[in-house]
This record gives C-alpha cells, structure tokens and sequence, in this order.
C-alpha cells in the first residue's frame, strides 16, 4: 500500500538536476529591449529560468573566469586540501604567466600572502598572477588545475564552457554561455567561503614582507553603497569588462522570498549628453531582478491542512472513510497574475486502484495515495496523500465480518459439517456407552441381590 513517489515540483526538489531549467517563465508583463549578447534570469532554488536571451551561445568568458577559478579553490578548502591561512609565496612562473597589459602583477616574486589574501586579490583584486599563483599551489601547475577547472565544468553540466587559463584573458578557446555561467555560479553559492569573498565589496590585506597593506574592491558596483549602481538585495557578483567580450556581469540578489541569479553577457557603456556613462551590464543586471521580484513569487498551491479526498475504511470504529490530506506543503514559483484555481488536483487512491478493501485501524500519516498537479496541459509533479487521522478498529463487526466471510466458504462448511458429525458421533457413543454402563450396572446389581437373597435363605435352613 505505501509507494514513494517523487515530488518533481517545478520549484522544490529539482536543483540537482535542472530539470524545468529550459523552461523559460510565461510572466503576464514581458521583460522587453535587453541590451546585451546574452542573458538570462533564473531561481536558485528551482533552477527555473525565468527570463533568457540566447542563453546557450557562446561567448567569451573573460573576468568570469574567475567564478570556475575560485569554485575550485574553495571546493579544496572544504575538503581538507587546502587551507585558507596557508602562506603561500610568488612564483617567477605564476607571476610571469599573464600577458603584458594585465592591470595586475602587483604581486611579486618572493612575496608571500595567506591563500584567503590570494582568492581576495584574484577575486575582488582582478590580480591575474594571483590566479595563477593559487592553481600552482592546488593542483602543482596551472595547466593542471585548468584541467580541473574544465572537469569541474563537465561534471555540472556545463558542455559549452571551456577553460585554457585561471584568470580569464581573452582567448577564442576561452568560452562559456550565460546557462553555464547559471549553473556554476549557483554551484559556488553552496559555499560560505565563495559567498563571503564574493559578497565583500571592500577588502584590506595586511602588510606582507614585500608591500603596504593592500586596499581591494570588488568589480561589481551593485555592492557599493556609495554607486548609482547600488542594488541592496544584491549579495554577491563578478563582474567583467574587456574588448572582446563587452561588459558583462553575474550576480546574485535575494529578496521577497527569492533567490535569483542574473546573467548579462556582452553589453555595453551608454554615453550621455553631459558625458555621464551608463555601465549596461549593471543597468540590465537591475532590470532583470526588478522585473522578475516584481512578476513571480512562491505561492501555496497544497497546504498539509488541505483535504483532498477520502478514501473508504472497512470495520472502522464510527468512520467509513478517511480523510486524504497532502504530506507536504507544495509551493511553486509562478507568475503573480496565476490563479491557483487553475492547478487540477488527479487524486490516485492506492486501494481502489488496486481493486483491495482498506481495513481498519488506519493511522494518521499512513501513506493512502498521491496527488499529480496539472495546469493546462502541463504536468507539475506528483506528491503524496497521507491519512489525516487516525481510524479505530470495530471489533465486535470485524469478528462477525470475520464469521460471516468463514462461513461464506465452501471449505470451511465441510470443515464445520464434519466437525459437526464428530461431534454428534461422539455424543452418540458417550450415549450408547452410558446406557450399556446402566444396563451392566443393573445385572451386577440385580446379581447381587439374588446372591443375597440366597445367602439369607441358606441361614434359615441351617436354624
């Protein structure tokens, strides 16, 4: 009677998988006049995209690199592989190795930095050798942890991303699309140290045994609260600005409930009269979260407290049936402008499907079938029905259900009629048998007496 059946909810249990991801959002009020290559807007939770523009084509990675870069580095830290107070000192090779108009290369040989100070410098910092000097330190070479960081990219999914270098100079074989940039960057999310290094716009490193305390800030300006690009619900980003690749961005905003990441790929700057510029991938960054916090929410479409059906119940005490409830709360992520009376509940009830009789006692939370929900035409998952409460036993009308259905049996007819004539045969014989008793009993007594008779007759003679 008890199944598992798996809640596919379009914005519960499919993270893993991203199974509804390339399933854009219907959303009443569209998102209109995107300036950029590519973008695209999806919940964390869910993966559900709610908004995209050419989000599978490929386009150059640049500074976004850095997201793949430091998602290995912080995945080694949780594993025990590394440390994030390791000193770690400037190689030639990892200083040497970016080409010859990086803005970084501050770092210098000989130099040491904790590994925190490093991922800080490579990602807040833009320092290409600090990337460099990290993948050396992880994987012995940076050719090496560039592998891991294409594996790393497989492993999620993420088919059109490849990687050549840790930093993210421009390279035609250097690629990713605004869906893989989604995925990994959610990945990242799952770890706090990639959250906080990633959610602090400022940050100081100590005096080294070769430089001044270093002041950084973070690329993306939505977390400068001092910026017109100022976004509050914004926590985390990278952002990315290069010839080849435009102005681009990656971010991460929570609010009303939501937790949405935005990707704008290839924008561009907006030069006004009085020579005030426009940073687009900021500007559509923006626009892409207000319209989706706006047009979608979580709403309730089954509540634990809701009865769905009944179920009928055999030799219950006082209750012929049951009531059907769902075990979970299902909560989806639609369009505000959804009405929930347009979800339809197809109720399967595991006994009558069967073709059995459900008997008492039931329990409340006792598996008693599922619930698939479907909205014009669309399947949105099935869950669970459990008993609302608890049925009772009838046991006086279970044992004479018990008697009746034994009696309604050919076999136990003959059983009882053949009982029965044992039964009869052994009175008779307990009869025949007593009244033979009496009989002899009578003889004895009656032998007895005519010896005594005969004995009183045999003493008067002899007188």
């Amino acid at each position: 009677m008890r199944k598992i059946a798996k809640i596919i909810i379009l914005a519960v249990l499919v993270p893993a998988a991203l199974l509804f991801a390339r399933i854009p959002a219907a959303a009443a009020v569209p998102f209109r006049n995107l300036v950029a290559k590519a973008a695209l807007l999806a919940e964390v939770d869910s993966g559900m995209v709610l908004f995209e523009h050419n989000m599978d084509s490929r386009h150059p990675a640049d500074a976004l690199t850095k997201v793949m870069t430091l998602l290995v580095i912080v995945t080694a830290c949780e594993s025990g592989d590394a440390d994030p107070e390791d000193i770690i000192e400037m190689t030639h090779s990892a200083h040497y190795n970016t080409n010859s108009i990086s803005t970084a290369r501050s770092i210098l040989p000989g130099e040491r930095m904790t590994l925190l100070d490093l991922m800080y410098s490579a990602y807040a910092g833009g320092a290409d050798e600090a990337c460099n000097l990290l993948a050396e330190h992880i994987a012995g070479s940076a050719s090496r942890f560039v592998s891991l960081m294409n594996e790393r990219a497989k492993e999620l999914g993420c088919l059109d991303t490849n990687y050549v270098n840790t930093h993210g100079q421009y390279s035609e074989r250097q690629y990713t699309t605004a869906m893989d940039q989604f995925i990994i960057f959610r990945e990242a999310l799952r770890y706090p140290l990639f959250v906080e290094i990633t959610g602090a716009y400022r940050y100081e490193i100590e005096e080294t045994n070769m430089s001044e305390p270093r002041r950084l800030t973070n690329s993306n300006e939505m977390l400068n609260s001092n910026s017109k690009y100022y976004y509050r619900p914004c926590t985390s980003g990278m952002a990315s600005a290069t010839y080849e690749g435009g102005y681009s961005l990656v971010s991460f905003a929570e609010a009303n409930g939501l937790s949405l990441i935005s990707v704008v790929l290839g924008s561009d700057d907006f030069i006004y009269e009085d020579e005030s510029v426009d940073l687009r991938n900021f500007t559509e960054s923006q626009r892409l979260f207000d319209w989706g916090l706006s047009q979608f929410s979580r709403r309730t479409v089954l509540s634990p407290t809701d009865i769905v059906d009944k179920a009928p119940v055999m030799h219950g005490a006082g209750a012929d049936f049951v009531n059907l409830r769902p075990e979970v709360s299902v909560e989806l992520l639609l369009d505000n402008d959804v009405p929930i009376e347009e979800f339809v509940r197809v109720v399967t009830i595991y006994s009558v499907e069967n073709g059995e009789t459900l008997v008492a006692p039931i329990y409340a939370g006792d598996v008693l079938g599922e619930v698939t929900l479907t909205r014009k035409g669309t399947d949105y998952g099935t869950i669970l029905l459990v008993a609302n409460t608890s049925i009772e036993l009838n046991r006086m009308q279970f044992i004479r259900m018990q008697v009746k259905d034994m009696l309604a049996s050919s076999i136990a007819r003959t059983v009882i009629w053949s009982l029965a004539a044992l039964v009869l045969g052994y009175i008779a014989l307990v009869v025949r048998y007593n009244i033979l008793r009496r009989k002899r009993l009578k003889k004895i007594a009656d032998a007895k007496r005519k010896l005594k008779e005969e004995r009183q007759g045999w003493n008067r003679y002899e007188d």
